[in-house]
């Protein structure tokens, strides 16, 4: 029998492409599965950034509400089995080990008609069958590049939400935001809630929203959000609740915690619908490598994020802005070789004393080698500020080489650097 390591080796070597978007091949083998339903409600949530949050603030607010929730979000930054989770925890090697075979053999029915599937296809279908045998009261699914194509929308969700569009994966999307946001609105059904998180959502959103008749919900216009010092409002209509801010620490995050109220509130028939839990929920979401700020005595903070794309560099810089610190701040930052790093980079160049660039060619083929990145980087940047390394652990050690106790190091740009940043934390 594979072990779990064996079984992810296996799975990224039998399919020529580690992406391919499509739902017949993935969804012709949970129909030979039996196709169960994975819980009496499911959630599917999509967007460019803020899609992991918005499920942690979902979790939280349900199991504060006694919910059995079951998790599939990706990548993982640590440990495969983060990508599953029931009732809070991260499922065990044997759980998947079993969905697994049990993929394989319905994916090999007859040598004829053995049916390719990627790495993530695999983990998609595993996630829905350990679910379906799991006694979930829901499942929150996040969307892993799309939507509309993505492997989880083989699920009819009772909702779903889109927490916001901008470019990023222009190759698989579209070049232009309403490219992509008609790909991400894929994920809503007709008559069922489509939560859209952002005020002012791009036309091709909410033009495909409508095609497909969803019951559009829109904030700022069918649920409202009020930032104060200490809290925060929401209310749709003649339900408010008055919130404690997330600790989750950018300022977007209010804006998901709000996107998952409005998923509950659309589902409270058969979801129920307790404010206190919702206000637990808010309070107790965690989700690694968002602003995790990691502090060792006498050294630097670390913080690590996985700002991947424009907008959510856009958003850390925003964050450094409102959070200085009295000495520098070092960039620790890897990319893959699909992102704009150009635009990535921009926007934190007011924030950023000096760069430590992490090669990720070693990680993934998708990474770009240090050099490159390098080169990418001095385009839009002063040349002596980019120092290049070949791993992201590297160019921590170095980044903490240089820096204070008075200064601070950021780490991002891809999963890839958070994973590695925070195990080599954890491990000294």
């Amino acid at each position: 029998m594979r072990s779990l390591a064996e079984w992810l080796d296996y799975q990224q070597r039998i399919h020529p492409r580690s992406i391919e978007l499509g739902l017949a091949r993935v969804g012709e083998v949970w129909r030979r599965m039996g196709a169960p339903v994975p819980a009496p409600v499911v959630i599917t949530v999509g967007g460019t950034n803020g899609k992991g949050s918005t499920v942690a603030f979902l979790e939280a607010m349900l199991a504060a509400d006694g919910k059995r929730v079951g998790c599939y979000t990706s990548p993982h930054l640590l440990r495969y089995n983060e990508r599953v989770r029931v009732a809070g925890a991260d499922v065990d090697d044997a759980l998947l080990i079993d969905a697994f075979e049990r993929i394989e053999a319905a994916r090999e029915v007859a040598s004829v008609n053995e049916i390719p599937l990627t790495y993530f296809e695999f983990g998609t279908l595993a996630a829905l069958w350990i679910f379906s045998h799991a006694g979930l009261d829901a499942a929150l699914l996040e969307v892993g590049l799309g939507g509309r194509l993505d492997a989880v929308n083989i699920i009819d969700a009772a909702a779903a939400v889109v927490t916001t569009v901008d470019l990023d994966h222009q190759d698989w999307l579209g070049n232009d935001r309403d490219s992509i946001g008609r790909e991400k609105a894929g994920i809503f059904r007709g008559g069922r809630p489509a939560i859209i998180g952002m005020r002012d959502p791009v036309r091709g959103l909410l033009d495909e929203t409508m095609r497909l008749d969803a019951d559009m919900v829109r904030a700022g216009r069918d649920y409202t959000v009020t930032v104060r010092d200490a809290g925060w409002g929401w209310r749709s209509g003649a339900t408010g609740l008055e919130l404690p801010l997330p600790t989750l620490a950018a300022a977007c995050q209010v804006d998901n915690a709000a996107a998952a109220i409005t998923a509950i509130f659309k589902l409270r028939d058969r979801l129920g619908w307790n404010p206190e839990a919702l206000g637990v929920g808010v309070g107790q979401a965690r989700v690694a490598a968002r602003l995790q700020v990691l502090t060792t005595s006498g050294a630097a903070d670390v913080i690590v994020d996985v700002a991947h794309n424009p907008q959510a560099a856009r958003s850390l810089a925003q964050w450094l802005g409102d959070n200085p610190v009295a000495g520098r701040t070092f960039a620790v930052f890897g990319a893959l070789d699909d992102k704009d790093v150009g635009g990535i980079v921009t926007p934190l160049l007011p924030y950023v004393d000096g760069w430590i660039l992490a090669g990720l060619a070693g990680l993934t083929p998708r990474g770009l080698p240090a050099v490159q990145l390098q080169a990418h980087v001095r385009a839009v940047a002063s040349p002596n500020l980019a120092a290049a390394c070949d791993d992201p652990r590297a160019a921590l050690a170095r980044a903490r080489a240089l820096a204070s106790p008075l200064d601070r190091v950021v780490a991002f740009g891809s999963f890839y650097v958070a994973g590695e940043v925070l195990e080599a934390m954890k491990t000294g």
